[in-house]
């Protein structure tokens, strides 16, 4: 077993920052919030409500204009740490104290991991999240998996990670793909 890895610990509310170093996005509202991602296919849609379950957070989804899927927990007083810790004002922002974990990377290739043959794997990013990716970065490096930054040109916002150690790493840490996740999907 992996010390940082996916199986090291009891599933957590805080796993959740995973989904905001990706394009989650969390919102508050009086003493809760509510967290929300996009995704692009329904097996993710699937692995990201079973998550959500394991945490205690109720969760809906609802397919968009343009052929994705918004996934949304409710409103809950659970979340208001976790949008506390991350928002400067209606900003997204990790916390100082931001690491990854395997839990954490694990619901991030979830909602955003995309293979990338022959060698590499992208981490999506939030698009409109360009202040938190050096942050985000920094995060991954001291996991060791240190990664290129991608820009929207380059076919991001997302980081790429290449390497036969890195990418050892990277499954190593977020385990095996979950029931619902095509094998060829996931690290």
């Amino acid at each position: 077993m992996v010390f940082f890895g996916a199986d090291a610990a009891e599933p957590v509310v805080a796993d959740l920052a995973g989904l905001l170093a990706g394009p989650g996005e969390v919102v508050r509202m009086g003493g809760t919030a509510r967290l929300a991602v996009r995704v692009d296919a329904a097996w993710r849609v699937h692995v990201l409500v079973a998550e959500l379950a394991l945490r205690g957070l109720a969760a809906t989804w609802a397919p968009t204009e343009d052929q994705r899927h918004a996934v949304r927990t409710s409103y809950t007083r659970l979340l208001k740490p976790l949008a506390v810790a991350w928002l400067n004002g209606p900003a997204k922002r990790p916390p100082e104290a931001f690491h990854l974990t395997g839990r954490r990377l694990r619901l991030w290739v979830a909602a955003a991991g995309t293979p990338e043959p022959p060698s590499g794997f992208l981490l999506g990013l939030g698009a409109g999240d360009q202040e938190s990716w050096d942050a985000i970065g920094a995060a991954l490096t001291a996991a060791g998996l240190a990664g290129t930054l991608l820009g929207p040109a380059e076919g991001g916002p997302a980081y790429r990670i290449t390497g036969r150690r890195r990418l050892a790493r990277l499954a190593e840490l977020v385990g095996g793909p979950p029931t619902a996740a095509p094998a060829d999907a996931w690290p």
